[in-house]
């Protein structure tokens, strides 16, 4: 996996008992983003079917469920099933819900060694050697790693911070915008309002990807209203 998490800071209005907004810079606000260019069968697989709402679950578990017979020889059921996810950016710290799939490569016996690359299907062969591809590979961080600066990459510029609403509204945060929306949510004392920074790995940006699809209380939901 690219990175392991990225942080924002949510401001909590505690009489409340909900998220007002989230201070995040561009590396959570480029994730945010990224779920966006996620194919179908990604997010199914990554909620979990049983968790899904609606149809779309039903219609993964027919492909899957569907006997290799109904199939073309040339065809394969992971086409629809694992669609390859590729980031839309250059941007080191964006797949945190793409790179924990695994790849396979050849075996170092093979003349054209790394020049196939496949994911976790067990039948894939390699063009050359007609060997099963097989052999897992390591991904490796571009130059600089993770401490490696962003701004060069990604989807939106780090030249500001960016304020996420509750119900994933994103937007560059100023000065103005915080007064409009404390005034909005009526709040009158500031001494009801906690701060807290919370990271979001893998299994966060799971639970986050999942109550975007339920609700618009997002963050409250996911991070005030314990495990879901």
């Amino acid at each position: 996996m690219a990175k392991s998490s990225v942080s924002m800071k949510l401001l909590i209005d505690k009489e409340a008992g909900r998220v007002l907004y989230a201070e995040a810079s561009k590396d959570c606000v480029d994730f945010l983003f990224y779920i966006l260019s996620l194919p179908v069968a990604k997010l199914i697989s990554l909620v979990g079917k049983q968790q899904m709402v609606g149809s779309l679950a039903n219609l993964y578990d027919s492909v899957e469920n569907l006997n290799d017979s109904y199939i073309h020889p040339n065809k394969n059921k992971n086409t629809f099933l694992k669609p390859p996810v590729i980031p839309p950016t250059s941007c080191s710290y964006v797949p945190l819900l793409a790179l924990e799939d695994s790849f396979y490569t050849c075996t170092q016996s093979c003349n054209n060694y790394y020049c196939y690359v496949s994911d976790d299907d067990p039948t894939a062969l390699c063009p050359s050697c007609r060997r099963f591809i097989n052999m897992a590979m390591h991904y490796v961080y571009p130059r600089g790693g993770k401490k490696q600066s962003c701004e060069e990459g990604g989807f939106v510029r780090g030249v500001v911070t960016y304020m996420v609403m509750d119900d994933l509204v994103v937007k560059p945060m100023s000065t103005i915008s915080t007064l409009t929306l404390l005034s909005k949510f009526n709040v009158k004392e500031v001494g009801a309002l906690q701060e807290k920074v919370v990271h979001l790995g893998m299994s966060q940006a799971v639970k986050l990807l999942k109550a975007s699809l339920e609700t618009d209380k997002v963050l409250t939901s996911v991070f005030l209203k314990g495990p879901r």
